[in-house]
């Protein structure tokens, strides 16, 4: 009897300090690189009220999602290809979707706060594109660009859909992890309920010429 409380008592200490990622590949990050002064390609200026990044994060007892508005952006294009792009997201719009009430807010409002996004002191995160290469398919490719966020800079790598390409609008969508501490994003949640290493984003971006 005294083993079986004991294994209980491990099983569920096991437990309660691991939180499995959400679903999606992990971004490889580098340090961020220098970005060139010039694109070759036509200016795509993004459609923010038809573009939208998800997040999803996960813990030992479940799993959080929400959105972040992008604030502004625009994508290059030439020849009918993606040459370059940069993004700004408004942090201020951080905002849990699967919660309502004093639950949401006390989530929102601790999103906000210093020990995950700081979004009084950065109310701004970026992403700027610093190379793309052609993917398995001709629909895909190979994005790498400096993502910034509480001020700290560092160069992904991800896998990404054109899904369209015309003379008149750029339809192209993502879905990769980041491993959150990389950005001085560190709090771990509560002891019996660990919050996951990654953070999972869907972006889906529209941008008219």
């Amino acid at each position: 009897m005294k083993k079986l409380v004991l294994f209980a008592a491990v099983a569920s200490l096991v437990l309660a300090s691991c939180a499995g990622n959400p679903e999606g590949k992990k971004a490889e990050a580098t340090d961020s690189v220098a970005v060139a002064d010039s694109v070759a390609g036509n200016t795509y200026t993004v459609d923010t009220t038809q573009s939208q990044l998800v997040w999803k994060g996960t813990k030992v007892t479940g799993a959080h999602e929400g959105t972040v508005a992008i604030k502004s952006g625009s994508l290059f294009v030439d020849n009918g290809a993606i040459t370059g792009g940069n993004f700004v997201l408004d942090m201020n719009t951080i905002s849990s979707t699967d919660l309502d009430g004093e639950y949401k807010e006390k989530l929102d409002g601790h999103l906000k706060a210093d020990d995950f996004f700081a979004v009084a002191t950065f109310p701004e995160a970026s992403f700027q594109i610093t190379e793309v290469k052609a993917g398995a398919t001709a629909n895909d490719v190979v994005i790498s660009g400096n993502l910034t966020i509480k001020g700290i800079s560092k160069n992904i790598t991800f896998h990404a859909k054109v899904d369209e390409v015309s003379d008149s609008v750029v339809k192209s969508s993502a879905d990769f992890n980041i491993a959150r501490e990389d950005w001085g994003v560190t709090y771990e949640g509560k002891k019996d309920d660990l919050i996951s290493k990654e953070i999972n984003f869907k972006v889906t971006i529209v941008a008219n010429k």
